[in-house]
Formats: C-alpha cells, structure tokens, sequence
C-alpha cells in the first residue's frame, strides 16, 4: 500500500475514534455507489452526519479541511440521499462535516472539525 494511502487510512481510523469520543454513532464506513464514496456516514444526537476526512503529513497544500471544495459539498449532499435511499432510513437534519487530520513529526495528529459545511 502506498504511504498515502496508508496515512489517509489510518487518518479516518483518528477520526471515526474521535467522533465516538464525542458522542456519535458510527453508522457506515467508506460507503461507495456510482457517485462516489462517503467517509463516515454517523449520527450526532439526532442528526444524520456525513463527514468527510482529509488527512495530511504536512501543511505544503494548505490546511486539510480546505481540500474540501463547493463542489464536494455538493457530491457529499448528494451521496448523503443516496445513503438514506439505499438504506431506507429517514433523518430530520442531515448535515455535512469535514474532519482535518494533519499528523506531526511524532504521528500524532491534530483534529480540526468542520461541522456544517455543506
């Protein structure tokens, strides 16, 4: 596996533990259909949350939350409908969060939670 994808990996481990930490509900994990994929599809209280996780080794290309575009939001909203279609469930609320990981020179990260973005 490249170190990329070992770092985004183990970058989505941190944060579905943090979101347990915090009192979510992990309801999914790396859900895909022809649109794309979800990180984490979860819960917080009584709100459906789709989070998207962007991790970095470095701030070379910025802060990782800022990976996350318009158009992701976009994406992400629409892969959150497909979500609840796919598993016919209804929310009242859905919202999307990014989740930044950027690990220092000790592999320890720091977690920057977005909530609402989309």
């Amino acid at each position: 596996m490249r170190a990329k994808d070992e770092l985004g990996r183990t970058g989505e481990q941190v944060a579905a533990a943090y979101l347990k930490r915090a009192g979510f509900r992990i309801l999914d994990r790396n859900w895909r259909c022809a649109d794309g994929e979800i990180d984490i599809v979860a819960v917080d209280r009584r709100v459906l949350v789709v989070c998207e996780v962007k991790t970095r080794a470095g701030e070379g290309f910025g802060p990782p939350t800022a990976a996350v575009s318009r158009s992701k939001q976009v994406r992400l909203r629409r892969l959150a409908l497909r979500w609840l279609s796919a598993h016919g469930v209804l929310f009242d609320e859905v919202r999307i969060d990014v989740i930044g990981l950027l690990r220092d020179h000790t592999g320890c990260f720091a977690i920057e939670h977005v909530r609402g973005v989309g």
